[in-house]
This record gives structure tokens, C-alpha cells and sequence, in this order.
């Protein structure tokens, strides 16, 4: 098997783990909904940084986080990377605590199409007449459901176009998955200490009368952003931003099934059509 193939399907079974993890993540964050959105974030960024400072320590990789500190364009790259994740991470909690998952997976509906238009835009990357019919169904698919929605698409756009410019960005960067994740997280370390030291909230501390278990989901925070991210962007870097963008549709797929299922959520007769042609699209 040629190494470029090996490393192609790598990559597509490392995307596919990522966006899967990503469709179950409203559990994790209705699990914690007793704490506000704002200190779910902070804790999430220290935690993140600490285990991505702890694996790097562990693998003796400190040396890369330093030659990407040392270069200008890195540098541009991961603050950009970490405003804009910082941006998606506050409106997806947000969204599933006030009860908005339906807006979640409309917005990372939308985000693949974004990909492939930036896709087409920044990166030259072409498609075949078949391909085209697949993108121009499934964006009729999400245009239906935007229609149908009932309120203009806030929270989804915002979701969309953060995680889409984040896509290009670790598709182009400079720096690997891991040092990458330290860096970004490293951009928001400071306000997220402010805020919880502003809150008067200690990083292993939860808000009264919080579920005991609290505590340790907030820093468990870490481990479960920075293993789909990990992938994600070890991912991304070995296939298409195309082929990243179709691969994506199991994460909003995932988030309505949760909504329907057991959060018991509106499925309309205008949802199940859109569902059924995105799926024909994919």
C-alpha cells in the first residue's frame, strides 16, 4: 500500500473518532449545566492547557512549542486559532445548557459547506460534477432546514463560520496537533484565570450546591476537549478540507438523534426531510 494512501485513511479514521466524540459532547455539558456557560469555558481552557502541557512533558515535546514561539507566522496562526475557538467553545455550551442543541447541529450541518467553499476559496481545491450535485443537495437540505427553523439561525452561524476559519487555519498551520492545542489554549489562559478569579471560583472548586461529581467533571473538561481536538487536527492535515467537511456531518447527526432521543426535542415533519436529503447528498 503506497505510504500516501496509508496516511490518507489514518487520517480519515482519526476524523471520523473526532467528530463522533464531538456529537455526543452535549451529554457531557448537560451534565455540568449547573455551573454558568462563562465558568464551564474557564475551566476548560485551564484543564485543556494542563493536559496538553502534561502530555507534552510526557513526550519530551516542549522543544516544538518553543520553535513555533520563535516564528512569526506560527505565532499569527495559533492566536487566531485560539480567539476563534475560544469564540465556537462559549456558543456551543451557551446553546446546549439553554436548551438549543437543535441550533447546535444546524450550525455543524452548516459548517461543511462552509469548509467546502473555503475549501474551494483558499486551498484550490476542485470537485467533480458528482461532487458538486452531492454539495448542491446538501446545502438545499440545510437551506430547507434554516427556512423551516422558525428564527433566523444565530447560534448555527456563529458555530459554522468559527469552526470552519479554525478548520482552514490547522490545515495550514505551521505546528502539530499537540503543540498546537497547548499554544491555543495558552491564548485564553489568562482571561479564563481572571475570570475565575473574578467568579471567586478555585479551579477544583464547584458552585454551591453543586452535584459532588461536579468538581471532577469540570476538570475532566480537559480530556475530553483535547482528544477529539488532537485528532481532529492530526486528522486535517492528511485529507482534503473537502473530505474533512463531508466526514463532519456525524457530529450534527449525532447531536439531533441526542435531541430527539433523550432530550426530547422537536423532530417536525420539516426536520426529517432535510435529515433524509443531506444523507442522500453524503
Amino acid at each position: 500500500m503506497p505510504p500516501a494512501h496509508g496516511q490518507v485513511r489514518i487520517g480519515v479514521a482519526a476524523a471520523i473518532f473526532a467528530f463522533v466524540t464531538w456529537g455526543l459532547l452535549p451529554v457531557y455539558w448537560k451534565a455540568i449545566a449547573v455551573v454558568p456557560p462563562a465558568e464551564i469555558l474557564a475551566h476548560r481552557v485551564l484543564w485543556t492547557m494542563l493536559f496538553a502541557a502534561a502530555v507534552l512533558g510526557v513526550t519530551r515535546r516542549f522543544g516544538e512549542v518553543a520553535a513555533a514561539l520563535r516564528s512569526p507566522r506560527a505565532l499569527a496562526t495559533f492566536i487566531g486559532a485560539g480567539l476563534l475557538l475560544g469564540a465556537n467553545w462559549f456558543t456551543f455550551i451557551t446553546a446546549v445548557n439553554t436548551g438549543r442543541v437543535f441550533q447546535c447541529s444546524l450550525g455543524y450541518y452548516i459548517n461543511p459547506l462552509v469548509n467546502v467553499a473555503l475549501g474551494c476559496l483558499f486551498l484550490k481545491e476542485c470537485f467533480r460534477p458528482w461532487q458538486l450535485a452531492a454539495i448542491a443537495l446538501a446545502a438545499a437540505g440545510v437551506a430547507y432546514l434554516t427556512a423551516c427553523g422558525g428564527e433566523f439561525p444565530s447560534i448555527a452561524l456563529v458555530l459554522a463560520l468559527t469552526f470552519a476559519f479554525y478548520s482552514l487555519v490547522r490545515k495550514t498551520a505551521c505546528y502539530e496537533a499537540l503543540p498546537g492545542l497547548f499554544l491555543e489554549t495558552a491564548v485564553l489562559l489568562a482571561p479564563a484565570l481572571a475570570y475565575l478569579a473574578w467568579v471567586g471560583a478555585a479551579p477544583w472548586a464547584a458552585p454551591e450546591r453543586a452535584p459532588v461529581q461536579v468538581p471532577a467533571l469540570l476538570a475532566g473538561t480537559g480530556v475530553v476537549t483535547a482528544l477529539p481536538l488532537l485528532t481532529f487536527a492530526f486528522g486535517a492535515r492528511r485529507i482534503r478540507l473537502t473530505t474533512v467537511g463531508f466526514i463532519q456531518y456525524l457530529t450534527p447527526t449525532g447531536m439531533f438523534l441526542l435531541g430527539v432521543l433523550a432530550y426530547k426535542e422537536e423532530f417536525a415533519r420539516h426536520h426529517r426531510i432535510a435529515i433524509v436529503v443531506i444523507w442522500i447528498a453524503l
